[in-house]
């Protein structure tokens, strides 16, 4: 897999990860679109880790910065 995922995108995605959990255990979002809440939030957090996005490839975007040759 090659990195397409920006430093500035790891970090946002991060922290609506951390907000959604948050939603979450403090019953602010109910339970089916708490469970679905918690689904995007694993997803977030492990493209943010791995640096790489499924969907990005598909659209041909990349937000890491051009490796200079």
């Amino acid at each position: 897999m090659k990195k397409n995922m920006g430093s500035y995108d790891k970090l946002i995605r991060l922290a609506v990860a951390v907000v959604l959990i948050f939603l979450f255990y403090k019953g602010i979002l109910p339970e089916p679109l708490g469970i679905v809440a918690l689904v995007l939030a694993l997803v977030f957090t492990v493209t943010s880790l791995v640096s790489f996005c499924p969907l990005y490839t598909l659209f041909g975007i990349s937000t890491c910065k051009k490796e200079e040759k």
